[in-house]
């Protein structure tokens, strides 16, 4: 049985994923300009790969017997594309800390399987921030 601290870590993930889920596809869809034509339709394929992980992590927290949220964190849109991607690039390593945390937690009480899913998640979370940051640099 997962603990309660752990349940609501799991939680806070799916309110990370939803919020970046929103952001991402509300700046694909906003962005115009030469230089967006380069990142909007990466822009909108991480979109939809954040909603998936929305999806995976609130199954497994359902199997766990708790109930996902519905309520996204705090979506900031930013108002340039530089705005944009730093603000992504600060969700992200948001991200990356909290599942770092909830693999260790999770390992910690033996729930081998969440671990599993937040290791797998966690790799495409890591490619998300190197593209965000790449995008940066090149501003």
């Amino acid at each position: 049985m997962a603990s309660m601290e752990l349940l609501k870590m799991i939680n806070q993930a799916i309110s990370n994923e939803l919020q970046v889920s929103i952001q991402y596809m509300w700046q694909h869809v906003c962005w115009s300009g030469v230089k967006s034509f380069a990142v909007n339709s990466e822009l909108k394929n991480i979109a939809i790969m954040e909603m998936k992980h929305a999806e995976i992590i609130a199954e497994r927290l359902f199997y766990l017997g708790e109930k996902p949220t519905v309520n996204p964190s705090k979506v900031i849109v930013g108002e340039t594309l530089k705005e944009m991607f730093e603000q992504n690039i600060k969700d992200e390593e948001k991200t990356i800390s909290l599942y770092k945390q909830i693999i260790q937690k999770a390992k910690d009480e033996g729930d081998l399987s969440t671990a599993h899913i937040f290791n797998r998640i966690l790799l495409e979370e890591e490619e998300h921030h190197d593209f965000f940051i790449s995008i940066v640099e090149d501003l």
